[in-house]
This record gives structure tokens, sequence and C-alpha cells, in this order.
């Protein structure tokens, strides 16, 4: 099945690596980035997995599974050690995410990063199923 994380089917942008990538960007932006606490996330993970890009533009030095599958564990553990006593915390300011939602609190962010990572891994349920069937 790694070899199919890679894989875009028809109908798709995006395969189930750019998807785990994209969710591992994403919390790390909502959940350390908006409250002041610092990003440890590799820079160059962006050019790969920042919303608007795609496999098919990939060059070289592509992470594999196995790096974000590790990126993603160490990344719990780094918001929830960093934010459990923080939820009700407001950002120094509002933040409007590309779906409209006004965000306000540390908590609120991390609700966001649920919502956000529900509509990827609904994607990439889709994703495998069109692998399977094909």
């Amino acid at each position: 099945m790694r070899e199919e994380t890679r894989t875009v089917p028809r109908g798709f942008n995006n395969n189930v690596l750019w998807n785990l990538g994209h969710i591992l960007l994403v919390h790390e932006k909502f959940s350390l980035g908006l409250t002041n606490e610092k990003m440890e996330l590799p820079k160059h993970l962006a050019e790969y997995f920042t919303t608007g890009t795609k496999p098919e533009n990939w060059v070289t030095n592509i992470p594999s599974l196995d790096v974000i599958l590790q990126l993603l564990s160490k990344q719990i553990d780094r918001i929830e050690q960093t934010l459990e006593h923080r939820l009700e915390s407001s950002l120094e300011q509002p933040y409007v995410t590309s779906a409209g939602l006004e965000l306000l609190t540390v908590k609120e962010c991390l609700s966001f990063c649920l919502y956000h990572e529900g509509m990827h891994y609904a994607t990439i349920k889709a994703i495998k199923q069109q692998i399977l069937v094909s």
C-alpha cells in the first residue's frame, strides 16, 4: 500500500501522501503558528503540501510516507504539551479561514484542525476506494 499512497487516481488532484502532508502543515500553522508557538516542521515541506500544490509538480526529495507519519505522530505530542492549558486563550488577532470561519481562541484553532483533518480523511478514503476499484 505504500506505493499506492503516491497514486493520483482519475478525478483527483492529489494522492494520499499529499493529503497527509497537507494535514501536517495545516495543523502546524493553526495549532502552533496562530498561537505564537514555535513551529518545528522542515521549511521545504511547504513546497510539496501547501494549498494549491500537486504531486504532478514534485521533482526531487519528496518526503516518504514514513517521514510524514513520524512527523504527524510527534506533532500530536507537541501540540498537546504546548497547548493543553491554553485552550481558552485568545489569539493575538482573529484569523479568518478560507472557509470564512473566524477563529478567536486556541480551542477554535484546534477545532478547525479537526474539521480540516476530517475533510482530508474523507478524501483519503475516497482515493483508496478509487485505487481498489481500478
